[in-house]
């Protein structure tokens, strides 16, 4: 396939958000392939399954430490949902990448035989990017260059972590029976059954992934689980039990060390399931971010760390 030569700041917009840049070019709204192999035999593992529009406030620094304090309301866009056809067994928070919307990626994973997973597309907000020049696209947060030394967008991510979080937050999820107290616990005995067990059946896990700046987002939302809190100092609320990243990269990877110091951020990192995913020929997110992101996360602690290469031709 022809790849797209740049010429401008919106061919370069059009090359980032709306083509598929891993092994081999693909249109933006390619139909259902064996693109996601991966994703269909891996998450059913990696969460350990067995089956047959919101306007948030942020105030932080924009681009890391030293930069003056700035605030910034950012609009999210519409959220999609696709349904499980058979027992709601896990719900994913799945992330677009820079350029597209939460529709796209719900028409392909809606075909996926994934009948026990519940699908949450959302949109990110539309915000100036300065990889842009400016010029205003969906992004989950800012970003200036693709490369290892970038500043990294402490206050966009911040925001879309905790706009994931705030997904999660109305899901059955099993850190209700960590959060719950023993009154709690028996209105939810007397609510779903006479059993322990029945309460059990009815508890989801929770994971997150995504695509290319939507993997980046999961990949920070795994390190602010295991932190505990966001890089702001608010706690971090949800219950991770996967993530999944694909096309990617690790932001805040230079300070991931200090994160993990702490015994419970450790136990956090070694229990928690991450699959990476990285074409080798990847020409906009260059292979090398994703091999550097998985060595980071499996050198600080996250023992349950798969990286794959060529995802789209397996």
């Amino acid at each position: 396939m022809q790849k797209l030569k740049i010429c401008n700041k919106m061919e370069l917009r059009m090359k980032l958000g709306k083509s598929f840049c891993v092994c081999f070019r693909i249109p933006w709204n390619f139909q259902p392939c064996a693109s996601v192999s991966l994703v269909v035999v891996g998450l059913p593992a990696l969460l350990n399954l067995s089956f047959g529009s919101a306007t948030m406030s942020f105030t932080g620094p924009s681009f890391g430490p030293g930069v003056r304090t700035v605030r910034r309301a950012l609009e999210f866009g519409r959220t999609y949902v696709v349904r499980p056809k058979g027992r709601h067994q896990a719900t994913i928070v799945w992330l677009h990448g820079l350029g597209d919307n939460g529709s796209s990626w719900s028409q392909l994973l809606e075909t996926l035989p994934l009948p026990n997973i519940k699908w949450i597309c959302p949109t990110a907000p539309t915000q100036p990017i300065t990889i842009f020049g400016g010029f205003p696209s969906t992004a989950w947060f800012d970003v200036g260059d693709i490369s290892e030394d970038a500043p990294d967008d402490i206050e966009g991510l911040d925001a879309a972590a905790a706009h994931v979080a705030n997904l999660f937050s109305t899901e059955p999820a099993d850190s209700m029976l960590l959060l719950a107290t023993f009154y709690e616990v028996l209105v939810m005995l007397h609510t779903y059954g006479k059993r322990v067990g029945d309460v059990l059946e009815y508890l989801v896990k929770l994971g997150v992934g995504g695509f290319s700046m939507g993997a980046a987002t999961s990949l920070y939302s795994a390190t602010c689980f295991t932190h505990g809190k966001y890089e702001n100092g608010n706690p971090y609320p949800a219950k991770l039990s996967a993530v999944v990243g694909l096309s990617g990269w690790l932001p805040c990877s230079k300070t991931l060390k200090n994160k993990i110091e702490q015994d419970e951020a450790a136990r956090r990192a070694a229990c928690l399931p991450i699959l990476l995913c990285h074409g080798k020929v990847d020409d906009v997110v260059p292979y090398k971010f994703g091999e550097k992101s998985s060595q980071a996360l499996s050198s600080n602690g996250f023992q349950d760390m798969t990286f794959k290469s060529n995802w789209i031709l397996n």
